[in-house]
């Protein structure tokens, strides 16, 4: 029994990977698409059983070692990501009350960084009132890395938590060039409606062309790619983007 489970579960993975490159080949000999032809194709190729998230990634042309080019925003997206988020708050006070009303998941002030510093982050994303950044700065090694520290430029140290907590809450993500000047960032879920994604699609890639820094000369889109957790990339003709003045 045990050997007859093992033969039928490998024959599964082998079937999975076989689609898996599959995909991956017709993607390769595919031309470009338009965004709304790159989103249905997308879909249209989904087999997997649970519903992946829909991801678009956009090559820059910008040195992201250099200060003058650094990409970085945030975005609320029309229709959200699809995905839970779980909101911890830094506050103290009529502040405390004011996240609490605004719903956020874990408030506290000197209790979150101690157990923070313990190893506990279960949490997506955090939010600081401006007064505790002192302590809040403490942990930033920890924060940093993983893209939870609470930070001005993206509107997560503030005063107005009611604001950020809601932007939050309703599909704000936050993104920023990596090293090989690459913005990655979650746009949907497959189960979206396909003007749904398109809409966030826009809205995502509208933010980072009016996020290009003075210092970045010449071609700035260079490459459009989406993709599902477990699909292949799709190239986006960027053409079609600008063209659509997105």
């Amino acid at each position: 029994m045990g050997k007859k489970y093992e033969a039928v579960k490998a024959g599964l993975l082998q079937a999975e990977k076989e689609k898996i490159e599959k995909l991956k080949m017709d993607a390769a000999k595919a031309h470009e698409y338009s965004l709304q032809e790159a989103i249905k194709l997308i879909q249209d190729k989904h087999f997997v059983k649970f519903d992946e998230s829909v991801d678009l990634a956009v090559n820059l042309g910008v040195d992201p070692r250099k200060s003058d080019q650094m990409v970085r925003g945030f975005v609320v997206l029309p229709h959200g990501t699809g995905s839970i988020v779980r909101v911890l708050v830094f506050a103290k006070g009529e502040k405390e009350k004011e996240a609490r009303d605004a719903g956020a998941d874990i408030i506290g002030a000197e209790d979150l960084v101690e157990k923070i510093q313990k190893g506990w982050l279960d949490f997506d994303k955090a939010v600081a009132t401006p007064d505790l950044m002192g302590m809040v700065g403490k942990l930033g090694k920890i924060l940093g890395p993983r893209g939870l520290m609470p930070n001005p430029k993206t509107g997560t140290v503030t005063f107005d938590l009611t604001r950020a907590i809601n932007e939050i809450k309703a599909g704000k993500v936050d993104y920023k060039v990596e090293k090989a000047g690459i913005v990655h960032m979650r746009i949907g879920k497959v189960s979206f409606a396909t003007e749904k994604l398109l809409d966030n699609a826009k809205t995502a890639i509208d933010s980072i062309i009016k996020a290009k820094p003075a210092a970045s000369k010449g071609r700035y889109l260079k490459k459009l790619t989406i993709s599902s957790t477990m699909g292949p990339g799709i190239r986006v003709d960027l053409g079609s983007v600008i063209a659509s003045k997105v």
